[in-house]
């Protein structure tokens, strides 16, 4: 039976401390890249390849994302009666038809592993994606997910998005070993979870986007506390790859580490230098700024 990819797990309970204080009240993913959330650009990008099911694995100060995906009657009525179209469509699309929302909560918080294992009562047994948006990925014509499911599609096993990385960042990172099958494509060999430089197989690091097998549950439950005291869905990978196939692919597009502040301020200005209508603008005043030769 070919297997087909519906659903979408949205790992976003952790605590965002590295962003403190503003996320001391707001969750992380609620942070705003030009004028949506980075939740949303997930969201979309999973949309986009074709998601129907989108599962989120939360915690108890994250409601503000429940409330971004559901309906708010309130604002509509208001928007309509002032006959405000264009901002009552924006609106009505963050959850376009068609697609639904689940949440979870993850009771405590004990790794990547442990918050995709929570979703495993709404997956069943079915393969699906996990995306973390913290790393926000401009693919261009194609998103990043869209890029992997081809790979899916193609050899029905599960696939990791990756990217060769600075080598002396390797402990920040889960890092591939993997048998070369084209440009972009390999075959996986090894997984090891935050090597230190001296340790790592390859500076091919995953980063937040994965499709993953059904069978990746039963190993979760298996796995045992790793790095950092935590169930490490890394762990969990390089069991699966005893049992099944797993391709690594190199996917097109330029990721963004919007869990870092220099990598959120990068997303920021690019994504407002392709805004369609601030982008002019906001140009101009980068130039301005530059050509002012500003001292701060």
């Amino acid at each position: 039976m070919i297997m087909k990819l519906r659903k979408a797990v949205f790992p976003v309970a952790g605590m965002g401390t590295r962003f403190l204080p503003v996320t001391k009240a707001t969750p992380k993913e609620m942070l705003p890249v030009v004028d949506k959330p980075l939740i949303q650009y997930a969201a979309e990008e999973a949309i986009a390849a074709g998601i129907t099911e989108l599962i989120f694995v939360t915690s108890s100060s994250k409601r503000a994302i429940e409330d971004h995906f559901d309906k708010n009657y309130e604002l509509e009525d208001k928007l309509e009666r002032g006959g405000k179209q264009e901002l009552l469509s924006i609106v009505r699309e963050v959850l376009p038809e068609g697609v639904s929302c689940a949440y979870i909560r993850q009771s405590e918080a004990l790794g990547l592993g442990h918050a995709v294992l929570c979703a495993k009562p709404v997956v069943g047994d079915e393969p699906f994606a996990v995306i973390l948006a913290d790393d926000l990925i401009h693919g261009g014509d194609r998103c990043c997910l869209s890029q992997m499911l081809e790979i899916f599609n193609a050899h029905q096993c599960s696939v990791l998005g990756v990217e060769e990385i600075d080598h002396a960042e390797t402990d920040k990172y889960g890092i591939c070993k993997v048998d070369p099958m084209s440009e972009r494509e390999g075959l996986l060999e090894a997984i090891i979870e935050k090597p230190r430089p001296d340790q790592a197989p390859s500076n091919l690091g995953v980063v937040g986007r994965y499709i993953l097998t059904p069978r990746i549950f039963s190993l979760l439950e298996k796995t045992v506390r790793g790095a950092g005291g935590e169930i490490q869905l890394t762990d969990a990978i390089a069991s699966l790859l005893t049992e099944e196939r797993v391709m690594s692919y190199r996917f097109a597009g330029k990721r963004y580490d919007c869990g870092d502040k220099l990598g959120y301020l990068e997303a920021m200005v690019e994504y407002a230098l392709r805004h369609p209508t601030l982008k002019d603008e906001f140009n101009d005043y980068l130039q301005t700024l530059l050509n002012s030769r500003l001292t701060l």
